[in-house]
């Protein structure tokens, strides 16, 4: 089984909401794990959209601050992603990643989950 398996992707309208989840069976809410969702557009490089600590922590880039909420369950092990309020501008391939809080760099990924919102 893969460590890390994203789903909830899909097509929606502006405006719409989506909610994707992260199955991070391979790291188990008591390590010492950081997760984060990135998202990649065609050509474009991979870029952070959203992190979590093992603390519960996050933090979000500046362009889905009020429309994204990222959360998890520590029991569960679970990642969540919810989207609001989405815009064409967030159309990408979403990624969930982790890697250990101490390190500066996201060591494992996701497959990924595609994301489409038409005006």
């Amino acid at each position: 089984q893969a460590p890390l398996k994203e789903s909830g992707g899909g097509s929606v309208q502006y405006g719409g909401s989506l909610r994707l989840t992260c199955y991070a069976s391979g790291y188990p809410g008591s390590w010492n794990y950081c997760l984060g969702w990135f998202r990649q557009v065609q050509g474009g490089d991979r870029t952070e959209v959203a992190g979590i600590d093992n603390a519960g922590r996050t933090t979000y880039t500046n362009s889905v601050k009020g429309r994204f909420t990222i959360s998890k369950d520590f029991p569960k092990n679970i990642l969540y992603l919810q989207m609001n309020n989405l815009k064409p501008e967030d159309t990408a391939i979403y990624y969930c990643a982790a890697r250990r809080c101490g390190d500066t760099t996201y060591s494992v990924w996701g497959q990924g989950t595609q994301v489409t919102v038409s005006s």
